[in-house]
């Protein structure tokens, strides 16, 4: 069924925009929606909407373990700002680029690739700065009930199709300042938009309760292994035995470090297994870019891969031909372990539901083989156990590469059943403060397109 409009010449905005895809007509119906109720664009809502600095002006190589939060594209989902892989800048290098600083409460959003996605400024980050490839939005004039309105609505159906309706670009998509100045924005009742900041508190609230329960369960392992307060740092040199050279197929100096040494050297000391003894491992499969849809079954790519979550933004997708071709030998399995080996090696997450879709080359499959809790083995590999490992195997290169055989032969700590229980417990626990805090979200985005559908608020609602 073929779908068209018939736009007058008056209709065009400015003749600025005279491509098919701009006037669908779901667009069309949208927009007439949201105009048919009180609006002003966004841009009258904020102090100011900009870019983040040209690329030239900032190189990777002035990234840093902390200071200043540093806001690339891979770091925005849903609200927050992911922490699996944020950088730091220096308070110099802030203060040059000082003109694209966000504070808390402000909103920072992706300008190409997958449009749209965003995050607000927590208050626990402070002030940050953004890459070039987000946009910036300054909210401090508005109060925090209407920053919260402002917010939902731009993470709802009605937000995010404007935003995808004023991007432009065949190949990539991207977005420019002023096709997010021009978003039309519904105004909220005061009231609704104190319910929608009451949400939001909640929302933070079960985030937090979150992440204390999982830095509590990290604790715990640590504490039963001693090395809460393990100083890696302590030696600062080695000698090395050209036995281990040979053994390791590395000789380069960073793979000796002292530190790893220790930490290994205390996880030996106790009970302990090589990970290729307590899981089965199977890789996932390559398809290739040309592959890549926009809608279809899930393809699981390390970007995508989260601690707590598989991450819903910037997925990419396959067919459902191609699905079924591969779903057999690589499709996930809910109580296995997804583990990255490439990039970002050392993510690990235990699926919880049922998922269809493919995992990429970049993440392995890990299935139980031994008696162990898949929580706390998971955590295991999360915590600086499993990342000092992963830290010393991958390093030495460009892009990092965690082999499929040093993984399996990670040392992992075998506490009592007992103890995995308790530390599995209370990642268990984290995990469900932080799927409440996702239902909550969803909740309030559908509350805000409830609203608009009903043609705005009505007297006495």
């Amino acid at each position: 069924m073929i779908t068209f409009s018939i736009i007058q010449k008056s209709q065009l905005e400015g003749a600025m925009r005279l491509d098919a895809e701009y006037y669908q007509p779901e667009y069309l119906e949208l927009v007439s929606k949201i105009k048919s109720q009180k609006s002003k664009l966004l841009k009258n809502f904020s102090d100011q909407v900009f870019s983040g600095p040209f690329g030239s002006m900032l190189k990777s190589e002035s990234y840093r373990d902390n200071g200043i939060p540093f806001i690339r594209i891979g770091d925005i989902s849903d609200i927050f700002i992911s922490r699996e892989n944020l950088v730091y800048i220096s308070e110099e290098e802030h203060k040059r680029i000082f003109s694209t600083r966000l504070d808390p409460g402000d909103i920072v959003l992706s300008k190409i690739g997958t449009v749209g996605r965003l995050s607000v400024i927590s208050d626990d980050l402070r002030q940050v700065n953004i890459s070039e490839n987000n946009i910036g939005v300054r909210l401090s004039v508005l109060p925090p009930e209407e920053r919260t309105g402002l917010l939902f609505f731009l993470l709802s159906r009605y937000g995010q199709s404007q935003i995808l309706r004023n991007a432009s670009g065949n190949i990539q998509l991207k977005l420019n300042v002023a096709d997010i100045e021009n978003i039309n924005i519904p105004i909220f009742s005061k009231q609704f938009e104190k319910d929608l900041h009451n949400f939001y508190q909640k929302i933070i609230e079960l985030r937090n309760r979150g992440t204390k329960l999982y830095q509590q369960a990290g604790n715990m392992l640590l504490e039963e292994l001693g090395l809460e307060d393990f100083d890696f740092e302590k030696i600062s040199s080695s000698i090395v035995n050209f036995s281990d050279i040979l053994e390791a197929h590395r000789m380069d100096a960073e793979y000796f470090q002292p530190k790893y040494e220790k930490l290994i050297s205390k996880i030996e000391s106790q009970d302990h297994k090589r990970l290729g003894d307590l899981v089965s491992v199977k890789k996932g499969v390559e398809i290739g870019a040309e592959q890549y849809q926009d809608e279809g079954k899930l393809f699981i790519r390390v970007s995508s891969m989260g601690r707590f979550e598989i991450n819903s933004s910037d997925q990419k997708y396959l067919s459902e031909k191609l699905y079924e071709e591969l779903k057999k030998d690589y499709q996930p399995q809910v109580g296995e372990i997804l583990l990255t080996k490439d990039a970002t090696p050392g993510i690990a997450y235990v699926l919880k539901e049922n998922v269809e879709g493919i995992i990429s080359g970049g993440t392995l499959r890990l299935k139980l083989k031994e008696e162990i809790k898949a929580e706390y083995l998971a955590l295991c590999l999360n915590s600086i156990i499993g990342q000092m490992q992963a830290e010393r195997d991958a390093g030495g290169s460009v892009i990092a590469h965690w082999k499929p055989e040093q993984i399996k032969n990670v040392v992992i700590p075998i506490l009592p059943e007992s103890t995995q229980q308790k530390i599995s417990d209370l990642v268990l626990e984290s995990h469900e403060a932080r799927k409440k805090a996702k239902e909550l979200l969803e909740s309030s985005k559908r509350k805000v397109e409830e609203i608009i559908e009903k043609g705005g608020e009505k007297d006495g609602d």
